[in-house]
């Protein structure tokens, strides 16, 4: 009876072989390129840099912010109300309903913006929203930012926050 393992094996390497035998796609030589991965579109506050000069300005983020706001202007009447705020807003694993927590901190940032408190968000109240966003992440304040700069920014402690707005 021939051996079990002997011949498992050389059934492996018969299977195998033309894979070893194949050339390496990454290796250099004479077959074709592999074929070249697509450029993942920027995301975060990179998506918009339109002039693709590495940050983000002044001008830049204020029209995107306001083209976001029209975006979000489901009905297209000037303002927003929180569903229509939060409705492209995922919620958490594979539910359709948000969270409380998300409803809460949802909630929260709805009555931050509603700076008036009529129950809905405006253009002016969106955009003041945004320019303390811009203000708390351009740390050296030049009027650009950037992922990393962002990132720093928001790492800080609120207290350190507070002394720098000042």
């Amino acid at each position: 009876m021939p051996n079990f393992t002997a011949l498992a094996t050389t059934a492996l390497l018969l299977l195998a072989a033309p894979a070893l035998a194949a050339p390496d796609p990454a290796a250099p030589g004479d077959g074709p390129a592999p074929a070249a991965r697509p450029a993942r579109p920027p995301s975060g506050i990179m998506r918009y840099d339109t002039n693709k000069d590495g940050v983000v300005d002044r001008g830049e983020w204020t029209a995107a912010q306001e083209a976001r706001f029209k975006r979000l202007d489901a009905n297209g009447d000037g303002k927003l109300t929180q569903d229509e705020l939060f409705a492209r807003t995922p919620a958490a694993g594979s539910s359709v309903l948000p969270t409380d927590r998300q409803v809460l901190r949802q909630s929260a940032y709805f009555q931050r913006l509603d700076a008036d408190k009529d129950g809905s968000v405006t253009l002016a109240e969106f955009m003041l929203q945004a320019e303390r966003n811009f203000a708390r992440c351009d740390l050296d304040k030049d009027g650009r930012i950037d992922s990393a700069e962002c990132r720093q920014a928001l790492r800080r402690k609120p207290a350190d926050r507070a002394r720098q707005e000042r």
